[in-house]
């Protein structure tokens, strides 16, 4: 069968994705190999795939202050595309062509710049995968921007305008991407049409929108051979991780709690999430779970309210009354599954964009990090736990979920193309 390198970066919601797919093609016989940040080695391997170090390292994960100047709302995401991305693009591109020097197929996650160029280079067809709709850039879906946030409110500008703010964030964008035409040159590839973060990056052989449909149905500009496959879902629980006794003793204990978490990212640097979620929670008489990962544990807790490091998603929030998070692509998808109301609190990238799609499907409520006040929280969760219309809106959108199999799509779609090559 065939040798296939999966390379990725950036937070466990980029990872997860690729591991499922990695997990069921292995299945079907085929041979993966991860190449990704150094920091993701033991869980690689504790899942018995090949893996080969790439840089850049993500040291984010580990620095509260680096997370926060690539979490910045205005200014992360150019903060992590020149400062990061493109400032590693040559290590990346030396560790990925190492390691791909004998595969097949190259699958390749957003950001991963070199992998076009690895491709591209050593003649390998590559599969470009996208976890989130604002990937696509497309004015007839506008995106919710992050360092336009109030262009969530004017989706009805039309797309004349639409294209416009597009075609600025391009114009925003060029001096970003000179590493990538510089390297493009030296090894006399062929010069890009377009931007390579946002028009110009898609595989010419396959690229996986692994999101489902119900937050975004494709556009005229989209990709001609894009296939949206649903949601890839993996966390520990398929590692045999499971709540530990003192969680499920505190479930058992009483009605179902609210769970407050941000990920595995944006929890490197929580500013006063925690502090006013439980304030929150006091406010109106409800238990809670804290998600609170290396933090340490706030010093006001009561019986009522438990703070624990990790909790698999798939197990914790179809147990909650509802889930207060950030709003990335990987917890918005187990929030949906799980059938449950959600309050985001969107940091930067792509979360602002996913926390206008889900409140359009009723699900949801939004609140900036500016406004996460206990007084607001409790106000907003309020309204979520007691109109009804709520609950009923996740349940359907949970049941569309739950029917959807991103792993077999994405699987079969990857094997119809190794077919053909």
């Amino acid at each position: 069968m065939s040798r296939i390198v999966i390379t990725t970066i950036g937070s466990l919601g980029d990872l997860h994705p690729k591991i499922a797919i990695a997990l069921e093609l292995r299945k079907r016989g085929h041979d993966l190999v991860f190449t990704t940040h150094k920091e993701y080695r033991n869980k690689i391997e504790a899942l018995g795939f090949e893996f080969n170090p790439m840089r850049p390292d993500n040291n984010a994960l580990s620095d509260p202050q680096e997370m926060a100047r690539m979490m910045d709302l205005k200014t992360g995401i150019e903060y992590t595309a020149r400062n990061w991305i493109c400032a590693s693009l040559r290590d990346t591109y030396i560790d990925l062509k190492n390691s791909a020097k004998d595969a097949d197929l190259i699958i390749a996650g957003e950001g991963v710049l070199a992998a076009r160029l690895v491709a591209e280079k050593l003649e390998i067809p590559w599969v470009s995968v996208v976890l989130q709709p604002i990937s696509f850039f497309s004015p007839y879906d506008p995106p919710v921007i992050p360092v336009f946030p109030f262009l969530s409110r004017q989706r009805g500008l039309g797309y004349i305008a639409s294209k416009g703010i597009i075609e600025l964030s391009k114009i925003m964008t060029r001096s970003w991407v000179k590493p990538v035409h510089q390297l493009r040159r030296e090894l006399k590839l062929p010069a890009l049409v377009g931007n390579p973060f946002i028009d110009d990056k898609y595989s010419p052989y396959l690229v996986l929108a692994m999101f489902s449909p119900i937050l975004a149905k494709p556009q005229p500009d989209w990709a001609k051979n894009t296939v949206i496959t649903g949601f890839a879902f993996y966390d520990d629980t398929q590692a045999g991780v499971e709540l530990t006794p003192e969680l499920n003793q505190f479930l058992d204990a009483g009605e179902s709690p609210l769970v407050f978490t941000l990920g595995s990212a944006a929890v490197i640097t929580p500013g006063n999430f925690y502090q006013e979620s439980i304030r929150a929670s006091k406010i109106l008489n409800r238990r809670a779970v804290l998600l609170i990962g290396k933090n340490i544990p706030p010093d006001n807790l009561t019986q009522d309210i438990i703070a624990v490091n990790y909790a698999p998603y798939s197990q914790i929030f179809p147990r909650a009354c509802a889930i207060v998070h950030q709003g990335g692509i990987g917890t918005t998808a187990q929030a949906l599954k799980a059938s449950r109301p959600t309050l985001i609190m969107p940091y930067s990238h792509d979360q602002p964009d996913n926390a206008a799609r889900v409140e359009r499907l009723g699900t949801s409520l939004t609140i900036s990090r500016k406004q996460y006040s206990a007084t607001r929280v409790a106000n907003l969760l309020g309204e979520l736990l007691e109109n009804p219309n709520y609950a009923a809106r996740a349940a359907s959108i949970g049941e569309i979920i739950k029917q959807e199999d991103g792993v077999r799509m994405g699987c079969d779609a990857i094997e119809k193309q190794l077919q053909v090559l």
